[in-house]
């Protein structure tokens, strides 16, 4: 299909319809259906079921399982190092590098504002004014946990309501702003290089996204939510630690601040990623 059609058709697509119909196809525990559509799935995609801890996919009990699938023991061996950063998640790396004048370079001919991808909140988006971003976009035959790529400290979570255009390459290049208006939720943590944000980044039939510590985290709400954790109880992950999952796979933006992290020069858009891979080096917060 051409590129600007597809993008064309998405603008009138019911998006929130299409996705809870498809978070219902895959909730269903009805054998004829589930083992049916996830056998075309594992051919259709190629998904590399020996990777699997139950490489039998008609063992799942729905679609979300199976999609959500663990990993074998030691099928994606962390990055050693205090300072390596470690790829959050299975992929290809969409675009990386510095955020400039509060902007983040999304495709060629378009970028989007980094105040606006946080949920709006200045004090928020000036912790990133001039550092660095890697966004990493899961595909479908991905593995679609993602994981902590350095050990931190969660200080909040943001739950920004938006659309739900599809997150390929051709949307990517098309449509205006993509990761600004798409459904999100933006995890602010303090780590050994200062604030760092993860940005789940919901897309076209993602059914949910979903956090270890808060389960499902983008019902269908039109308000911005952010919910702050405290001293007392604080929700520290290691890196290598599960800390969310795509049912319906999607996007990661990481963001740092000024001067905190150095992308591997081996990297570019288009580059294959894994989970647990090298993906960068942290500049430790001397503060």
């Amino acid at each position: 299909m051409n590129p600007k059609l597809f993008a064309a058709l998405q603008y009138l697509t019911p998006q929130h319809t299409l996705s809870r119909a498809a978070g219902w196809l895959a909730e269903t525990r009805n054998t004829w259906i589930k083992d049916r559509f996830t056998g075309w799935f594992v051919d259709k995609y190629g998904v590399d079921m020996d990777e699997a801890q139950e490489p039998d996919y008609t063992a799942y009990a729905n679609f979300n399982d199976f999609f959500t699938r663990a990993l074998k023991d030691g099928a994606r061996p962390i990055v050693d190092g205090e300072q390596a950063l470690a790829c959050p998640a299975d992929g290809h790396v969409s675009q990386l590098g510095e955020i400039h004048n509060g902007r983040i370079f999304q495709a060629k001919g378009h970028d989007y504002s980094l105040l606006e991808l946080v949920g709006g909140d200045p004090q928020v988006a000036a912790q990133f004014t001039g550092g660095t971003f890697a966004t990493v976009y899961l595909s479908p035959r991905d593995y679609h946990r993602v994981h902590m790529p350095v050990d931190g400290v969660l200080r909040s979570m943001v739950h920004v309501p938006g659309q739900l255009f599809s997150v390929n390459q051709v949307t990517t290049e098309e449509v205006p702003r993509l990761f600004a208006r798409n459904e999100r939720v933006v995890c602010l943590f303090d780590t050994p290089a200062g604030p760092m944000a993860m940005v789940l980044v919901g897309a076209m039939i993602v059914a949910s996204i979903e956090t270890v510590w808060a389960g499902l985290v983008t019902p269908h709400k039109r308000r911005i939510r952010t919910t702050h954790y405290g001293d007392s109880k604080p929700i520290a992950l290691n890196k290598g630690e599960e800390m969310g999952r795509f049912k319906l796979g999607s996007t990661v933006i990481l963001l740092f601040g000024a001067d905190r992290m150095k992308w591997l020069d081996s990297l570019g858009a288009e580059s294959p990623v894994k989970m647990g891979e090298h993906l960068g080096d942290l500049q430790k917060d001397t503060n």
